[in-house]
Order: C-alpha cells, then sequence, then structure tokens
C-alpha cells in the first residue's frame, strides 16, 4: 500500500510530558457496500490496524472498520520519556503495511 504519510510529532520535550501526536494516512477506505460504475460491488478495501511504538514499544493501537472515513486522522497522547524514535503503522485488508517514523529528543 504506497499511500501519503503525515505525522505532526514534537521534535523535542522534557521528561515527562504528556505529548500530542498526530497521524493522517491517504487510503480510499472503501466500505465493500457501494457499487462501481458498471454495477459490480467494489470490493472492501480499508485500513484495519493502526499502530504506535515509541522506542519499539506499543504505545497506541487502533482497531478500524468500514465506518472510518477515508483519509483517517488519528490524534493520540503520549509521556516522552527518552529519546528514540516513535514509529508508525498502518495494515490494509490486503495485509499490505505502511510506515514512517519521526525521532523525538526528550531532555
Amino acid at each position: 500500500m504506497a499511500a501519503r504519510i503525515m505525522v505532526n510529532a514534537p521534535a523535542s520535550a522534557a521528561k515527562g510530558e504528556v505529548i500530542e501526536i498526530k497521524t493522517m494516512i491517504a487510503h480510499k477506505m472503501e466500505t465493500g457496500h457501494r457499487m462501481g460504475t458498471m454495477g459490480q460491488i467494489i470490493p472492501r478495501d480499508i485500513i484495519h490496524r493502526f499502530e504506535c511504538r515509541y522506542d519499539g514499544a506499543l504505545v497506541f493501537a487502533a482497531d478500524l472498520f468500514p465506518a472510518v472515513s477515508a483519509n483517517p486522522f488519528i490524534t493520540f497522547t503520549t509521556v516522552a520519556t527518552k529519546s528514540g524514535k516513535i514509529s508508525f503503522k498502518w495494515i490494509d485488508d490486503k495485509g499490505k503495511s505502511s510506515t514512517s517514523s519521526v525521532k523525538i529528543k526528550v531532555t
């Protein structure tokens, strides 16, 4: 799944500070209930899982369903504990995944 991904996360934070992370992935999120131009059902194709890991540890995960809009926008918070990498993974119905990551410096 080649997709356009946007992530907004702080580049630095104080230890113990609550940080807000915003993510968005460009994806049509097809429900499997619509008809195409020739009357055929358009197959379901949604992102069904989102995960965020902070320095390898899972800090946020969400299971998504057909009612989620196209280009899902997910906002959540976590606590800055140490400098490291925050990685993101989106998995679709076909088993394909898209990933992104940012680095954070904690002082």
